[in-house]
C-alpha cells in the first residue's frame, strides 16, 4: 500500500543547467539577443559563478548558465542533446518575436511552420543549441508537445 497516495505534492523544475564556455558572453547573448532577464550572478569561487537568466515574466523555470569546468564538459557546450531541439521558448506573439530575433542575427535552422498545436520555428543559440520558438494555438495554450521533441 502506498502511504503517499492521498498526499498532494507540488513539484517543479526550477532550473535547467546550460553548459557554456564563458559566463559574460552567455549573459550578453541571453539578455541582449533574447531579452531574458539576469536574475542572479553570484561569484562562488575564482572560476565558478551562479548565473540565472529567464524570459521576462517566467515564473517556474530559469536557465542556470554553468561554465564548463573540464575537457569532458567542454565537449558538450552547444550540443547537450546530441543535435535535437533542447529548449522551448513559448511566446504570445510568434511573428513579433520571430522578426525581432531575425533582426538580431539569430540563425533560424527551420523556417516557421503552422501545426495543429501552434506556430513554430527552430533557432540556434550562441553555442549552437537548438530551440523551438513556439506560439501555441488557441486551443492548445497549455500544451507541451512540439515538433522538436
Amino acid at each position: 500500500m502506498n502511504k503517499y497516495k492521498d498526499i498532494f505534492m507540488y513539484q517543479r523544475i526550477s532550473h535547467i543547467a546550460l553548459v557554456v564556455d564563458n559566463y559574460d558572453d552567455a549573459i550578453a547573448f541571453y539578455t541582449q539577443k533574447l531579452d531574458f532577464k539576469l536574475l542572479e550572478d553570484t561569484k562562488l569561487s575564482d572560476e565558478k559563478r551562479w548565473v540565472l537568466v529567464a524570459p521576462e515574466g517566467a515564473k517556474e523555470c530559469a536557465l542556470l548558465l554553468a561554465k564548463a569546468g573540464n575537457n569532458q564538459q567542454v565537449k558538450f557546450v552547444g550540443n547537450q542533446t546530441g543535435g535535437r531541439v533542447f529548449l522551448f521558448l513559448h511566446t504570445d506573439d510568434f511573428w513579433r518575436d520571430y522578426e525581432k530575433l531575425r533582426s538580431r542575427d539569430i540563425s533560424f535552422v527551420r523556417p516557421p511552420q503552422e501545426f495543429e498545436y501552434g506556430t513554430v520555428a527552430v533557432f540556434k543559440d550562441l553555442y549552437g543549441n537548438l530551440w523551438d520558438l513556439i506560439q501555441p494555438s488557441e486551443q492548445n495554450q497549455g500544451m507541451i508537445r512540439t515538433e522538436g521533441i
